[in-house]
């Protein structure tokens, strides 16, 4: 017998009417739902057990209306009263040929960021036939990623991807313009400056997505 079936036997009226002129004295009691926070008082009487129609009704999330003779009650779905959620629909996520993609270019954008700091911080000269070859590298990691590019999240991520690289070759041109002029280019001059500190904050953010699977815009990609 289903669960609506058996509400139906605890709310015939004329049986409880039947039971309340027997002899047999009634004994109190509370039904409770499971998962539910609600109760509602219950009567027991000759071994059967009934409830008032508008406090199950209430405890059920329905509601019970009266129509002549007929006493109507609406119960929500079962699957709501047994408090089983609907699935949340799934996110759009990055594809596996972009994603690996991606972390290719990533990977190579540092190794650029890298190597320019180290000169830097090294004094050794920056000129653009050394800086070339990185610039080079990283553009086609970059073009790998943007054509691997499937889905809408892989074109917003791939979006962002271009940008860190054009940060990155803005920052790259920054340091060959100075060492044109100077010899000696201080050491902390990445301490403070604002395109290192963009290109660092998107590629956490790239890096975050990518562990995730889906795309979350971020302003310093921008």
């Amino acid at each position: 017998m289903n669960r609506i079936s058996k509400l139906t036997m605890l709310l015939s009226l004329p049986m409880l009417a039947a039971a309340a002129q027997t002899t047999t004295q009634p004994q109190a009691g509370t039904l409770i739902l499971a998962g539910q926070p609600d109760q509602a008082a219950l009567v027991r009487i000759n071994g059967k057990s009934y409830v008032d129609i508008e406090s199950l009704a209430r405890l059920m999330h329905g509601s019970v209306r009266f129509q002549g003779s007929q006493t109507i009650l609406t119960l929500p779905s079962l699957a709501n009263t047994t408090g089983t959620s609907v699935p949340p629909e799934k996110v759009p996520q990055f594809s596996g040929g972009f994603l690996s993609a991606e972390i290719e270019a990533l990977t190579q954008i540092r190794e650029w960021r890298a190597t320019l700091v180290s000169a830097i911080q090294n004094n050794y000269p920056v000129t653009d036939s050394w800086v070339a070859g990185l610039r080079r590298s990283a553009e086609a990691k970059v073009q790998l990623a943007v054509a691997a590019a499937s889905t809408g999240p892989d074109q917003k991520a791939a979006g962002l991807l271009r940008n860190v690289l054009a940060t990155m070759q803005q920052m790259s041109d920054q340091f060959l313009a100075m060492h044109a002029k100077v010899s000696y280019i201080s050491p902390d001059s990445f301490d403070n400056n604002p395109l290192d500190q963009k290109i660092l904050t998107c590629e956490r953010a790239l890096v975050s997505m990518a562990a995730t699977k889906e795309f979350q815009d971020e302003p310093s990609c921008h």
